[in-house]
């Protein structure tokens, strides 16, 4: 439990048996209360439209882009996203495009911000390589949209949510290998990022986004990743270390699809939710267009209980919708018994999960 993680490191043999460390003891490690659990409800990647440099938005300008998935999103304690691209409406590109059709180059309209909102989102990363499409400066006019929105952001670096809510202090930190970043590919600076928020917050959420891209970049390579010459980082290394710097959660996003989920030191790291309302520009063919919904419950501690996945498709020009055949919660389970094995989690057959008996200890 947080409380020991924090401790131990200043208590001595002695001071484990004065009586005033006994209390904290007893406390820390009594059973979570019932009213002392949150809900997290995370997603992947975000673009519901981009105007450069032609129009392409969703029909009915995406204000029914998420309305069927929406009640999910809106009952989490927070919501979480990566949304790939800016919102704005205006500024100039980081690069030319030559034809408009292999332009991947994403501008959301400001407007947009609101949409997310009335979705049910409050916290989003803006750490990925597409977050600075329009320059440093199209992130800061990202940010201040969303901070008239109310929506929290993390992603530059320096720039961490923090917050107070249900009588315990949250943050939030988002890191990708892209420039003026929290840096993924820099895990001892990382390290001392997450540390530096667990000494000051009770739950500590740690984003992603890493891996290499595509239809065939689901499986973990327990490696670090390159795409196109560049690092993706070593995104198992990455997220068990953040795990031990104190973090609750890891939420990865980045390769498109899914990847499998793994419990460790009783906390949950995800390491692709993949795609989940990209609605022009990015392919949503096959196990692109699978959107998961990652329902978490954690004891107030940061510990996981238990989690649900949803499965979402995306459907063009329609929007979001619920997939009768479960393919991205099907995908996550197979991936993650295959890679961590049967005994990792216990799945229900609709799509509940809870940390298989053999590792309750």
């Amino acid at each position: 439990m947080r409380a020991l993680r924090s401790w131990s490191s200043a208590w001595t043999a002695t001071d484990l048996f004065a009586p005033r460390y006994l209390a904290l003891i007893l406390i820390a490690t009594a059973p979570a209360l019932a009213s002392e659990t949150f809900t997290v409800v995370a997603v992947g990647d975000i673009m519901l439209g981009t105007d450069y440099p032609v129009p392409r938005l969703p029909a009915n300008d995406g204000k029914d882009y998420l309305a069927e998935v929406a009640p999910v999103l809106r009952a989490a304690d927070v919501t979480f996203g990566n949304l790939e691209g800016v919102l704005a409406d205006g500024g100039e590109p980081r690069k030319t495009c030559k034809t408009a059709s292999a332009c991947y180059l994403f501008r959301s309209p400001a407007r947009y911000a609101a949409h997310l909102k009335a979705a049910g989102f409050d916290i989003l990363s803006l750490a990925n390589n597409h977050a600075r499409d329009f320059g440093e400066e199209g992130r800061s006019l990202t940010m201040s949209v969303l901070d008239s929105s109310g929506i929290r952001h993390s992603g530059r670096r320096g720039d961490i949510a923090s917050w107070e809510q249900g009588g315990k202090r949250w943050a939030m930190i988002a890191f990708s290998p892209t420039l003026k970043s929290h840096l993924l590919n820099d895990i001892p600076a990382a390290q001392r990022w997450v540390a530096q928020l667990v000494a000051h917050h009770d739950i500590v959420i740690v984003s992603f986004h890493g891996g290499i891209e595509g239809n065939d970049a689901s499986r973990l390579p327990f490696a670090e990743e390159f795409y196109f010459g560049e690092t993706r980082g070593e995104v198992v290394r990455f997220a068990r270390t953040m795990v031990e710097a104190g973090a609750d959660l890891v939420l990865g996003h980045g390769p498109h699809v899914v990847r499998a989920m793994e419990l460790y030191e009783r906390r949950l790291i995800a390491y692709s939710l993949g795609n989940f309302a990209t609605a022009e520009g990015i392919s949503v063919n096959g196990a692109s267009g699978h959107a998961p919904i990652l329902q978490v419950t954690i004891a107030g501690g940061g510990e996981f209980l238990e989690g649900r996945l949803y499965s979402a498709i995306q459907r063009r020009p329609a929007g979001l919708g619920w997939d009768p055949d479960d393919q991205a919660a099907n995908a996550i389970r197979r991936l993650t018994i295959e890679t961590f094995g049967p005994r990792m989690f216990a799945f229900d057959a609709e799509g509940r999960f809870r940390p298989h008996a053999a590792k309750a200890d």
